[in-house]
């Protein structure tokens, strides 16, 4: 059928339905939307009566299936309204009369159109298609193990809609029990095309129809020669809401690149009293060394901090990039009209006192101020924000100096300070430092697609609770994730699981759900903890890209040994299966009591040059491709001995262009935390007390190497 026939067809029924005052669609009403989309059902017909099921069964011929049709009944099951393996005339009578008497017995007000009869599929393994709306992305399609089990299983994987081929037969893997469709125990493997194709025809139709809210194919039964959606339901959901404004990808670059790189700043509430934030956003622009101009704005005061002051914005000469406000929540709005009067492209909002404590329309109003002239709000209830590069410090928290290339966003006041404190502690270099607070406006997509063209970010982490709109988050991290990692900590775990959903794929779609599946569709690295976002961004930039999945652990003690197996695994990458010339060359450098193989155990009492010669050999051979490193404190090989020695062979071979991720775990006294410092400056991923950690980040650097096409195979 001609794309153009069947979306007309559809929307013939769609519109019929809606005027009928009904949300879901009776099983017939769905099998005409299958046959459009060519979404493979069995064979059906509708009997109103016992006479027209038999003739019905007759001619389906064997055993049939018989289901309740009312648009009142969503889970025939529930209502006793389904019966398998029906065979013969006066079983079919009696089915007839069992599946309405159970549907009047369940809802005696419930609209009855009749009875399905519908051809019996051959045995296979049943698995659910469908497809929901999410809050935040939208559109998405789901893929699981089917049947009255799913939501008890859980088994189930999202992506946005629409997906091609590719990518629904990427679903198919992604489940927990993948290897179920491949076949166990004898079975015969599915038709792993088959079924993706019913992903796929789900996919397109949800998004030729917004308006249908969710869609299941549940149980679809998949064989070795097929799939066919035992049954379909549908459900159409109210309009949808109005979008917000959307900017343009230029006018994104254009606005955030005078805010992250001003030349004229206002601080609106700037005050000469010490404790007052107008002083400490002044005083911290003034002291972090900002070369452009800086103007205080206070009606009340001609002269603050040695600086003339300007009793409103519009007195200001010139142009100004960025306005700061410290000033009540109750004055902003009509400052930042003055603002807009002004053509100030960027507000930054530090004040509290909107949505966050139940003021949503003081919020709305200063949001609709914004988009009317076109200034884009940073906040509100933020602790402001630091772009390092240029030496801007526009926030009332401690000052951050130190220049480098991670770009980190914080929608919390509170993380944002650990943010800083995690910065200063382990001396990591910054581009940027942002707080999103309410996000009435500006918003981690907007951030992306700055930091992803900036060529002083090398990789940008963000901690946030909510998107606003997931789908442009995920096209700004699409386009940057091929340029740098983007990692992602997401608060807030619990799925929305009570909310009424009308099919099984609503049940399923909770928050956290939906976020990990396109998070990774999308490319970013979701981190479990903000310890961990913290840690993922610092290494990062650090480690240089494999080029293969090899992994080889070296190490002192077979306890660490073990462990670091264990990491390995637990983050998705594979130990090297070392061949026999490899084995034979570490071999002589390892006691008889040592172990080759991998991991390679040295054993702890070997002196610098066996750390030495075995590091080589793993850094020479082109099918090692990543190192692992596990050190154990002694007095034969002391820890500084280790850190300078593993430095300067990595360093030799950087210079003679071999480039190699390589993770340290060091184990002992004290003293290992100056060998890890030593090691981390100088390009090794070090880490004391913990065989987790320094494979955790080699993991995500090999996710973001996958998704960013550097490697094989998906994230």
């Amino acid at each position: 059928m001609a794309a153009r026939d069947r979306v007309a067809r559809v929307r013939a029924l769609l519109d019929g339905v809606r005027r009928q005052g009904r949300a879901a669609l009776t099983a017939p009403e769905g099998r005409l939307i299958a046959d459009a989309y060519g979404i493979a059902v069995p064979g059906e017909e509708l009997a109103r009566d016992e006479d027209e099921a038999v003739a019905h069964a007759e001619r389906f011929g064997g055993p049939v299936v018989m289901k309740i049709v009312s648009p009142d009944i969503l889970h025939k099951t529930d209502a006793g309204g389904v019966l398998v393996g029906v065979e013969g005339e006066a079983d079919v009578r009696a089915a007839f009369r069992t599946i309405t008497g159970n549907a009047r017995a369940y809802d005696e007000r419930a609209r009855i159109h009749g009875v399905q009869v519908q051809e019996l599929v051959p045995p296979g393994q049943e698995v659910i298609v469908g497809a929901v709306t999410d809050p935040t992305f939208g559109k998405v399609v789901a893929f699981g193990l089917g049947g009255v089990l799913v939501e008890v299983l859980k088994d189930v994987t999202f992506r946005l809609a629409p997906v091609d081929t590719d990518e629904a037969l990427s679903m198919l893997d992604s489940i927990r029990s993948a290897q179920v469709l491949r076949g166990v125990r004898g079975g015969p493997a599915v038709d792993r095309t088959a079924v993706a194709e019913q992903i796929r025809r789900v996919s397109e139709l949800v998004t030729d129809f917004p308006e249908i809210a969710e869609v299941d194919l549940n149980p679809v039964i998949a064989g070795p020669d097929g799939a066919v959606a035992a049954d379909i339901r549908v459900i159409l959901g109210a309009n949808a809401p109005a979008g917000r404004r959307r900017y343009t990808r230029d006018e994104i670059l254009a606005s955030m690149d005078r805010l992250m790189r001003p030349r004229s700043i206002a601080v609106i509430g700037a005050s000469d009293v010490p404790g007052k934030i107008g002083h400490a956003v002044l005083r911290n622009l003034v002291d972090g060394g900002f070369a452009g101009e800086i103007h205080p704005v206070n009606p009340k005061a001609d002269d603050i901090q040695g600086r003339k002051a300007y009793a409103s914005v519009m007195d200001i000469p010139g142009e100004v990039d960025v306005a700061v406000f410290a000033v009540p929540a109750r004055a902003v709005a009509r400052v930042l009209e003055e603002v807009g009067r002004k053509n100030i492209p960027n507000a930054v909002l530090i004040p509290s006192g909107f949505a966050e404590t139940g003021e949503q329309g003081l919020q709305d109003e200063i949001t609709a101020i914004g988009e009317r002239y076109g200034v884009r709000l940073l906040g509100p209830n933020i602790y402001g924000y630091y772009s390092t590069w240029q030496d801007v410090c526009a926030t009332f928290c401690t000052p951050y100096d130190v220049k480098g290339g991670v770009a980190l966003s914080s929608q919390s006041g509170g993380i944002g300070m650990a943010v800083l404190g995690f910065a200063r502690t382990t001396n990591t270099g910054v581009s940027a430092i942002v707080g999103l607070g309410n996000k009435a406006d500006l918003d981690e997509d907007d951030l992306l697609t700055w930091f992803g063209e900036d060529p002083r970010t090398r990789c940008v982490a963000m901690h946030l609770e909510d998107l606003k709109d997931g789908r442009a988050f995920v096209e700004a991290a699409r386009a940057t994730v091929p340029k740098k990692p983007v990692v992602v900590l997401k608060a807030g775990r619990t799925a929305a699981g009570a909310r009424a959903a009308g099919s099984h794929t609503g049940a399923l779609a909770g928050d956290d759900a939906v976020y990990d599946d396109v998070l990774r569709q999308a490319g970013v690295i979701r981190a479990p903890g903000l310890n961990d976002m913290l840690e993922y961004a610092r290494a990062l930039p650090v480690l240089p890209a494999p080029r293969g999945d090899n992994v080889v652990i070296i190490t002192g003690a077979g306890g660490s040994g073990v462990l670091l197996s264990d990491a390995v695994t637990d983050n998705g990458l594979s130990l090297m299966e070392i061949p026999p010339d490899l084995d034979a060359a570490f071999r002589e450098f390892i006691p008889p009591f040592g172990a080759a193989g991998n991991p390679v155990d040295i054993t702890g009492g070997e002196p610098p040059s066996t750390y030495e010669a075995t590091i080589r050999l793993g850094l020479e051979d082109p099918r090692v491709h990543a190192l692992v490193l596990g050190y154990w404190h002694t007095i034969v090989t002391p820890p500084m001995v280790f850190a300078e020695l593993t430095a300067r062979v990595v360093a030799e071979f950087r210079e003679r262009g071999v480039e190699k991720p390589v993770v340290a775990s060091l184990a002992g006294d004290v003293e290992v935390e100056e060998a890890c410092r030593y090691l981390y400056e100088r390009g090794v991923v070090a880490y004391p007390y913990t065989t987790e950690m320094p494979v955790a980040v080699l993991g995500a650097k090999y996710r973001w190497a996958r998704a960013a096409g550097l490697l094989g195979g998906r994230s």
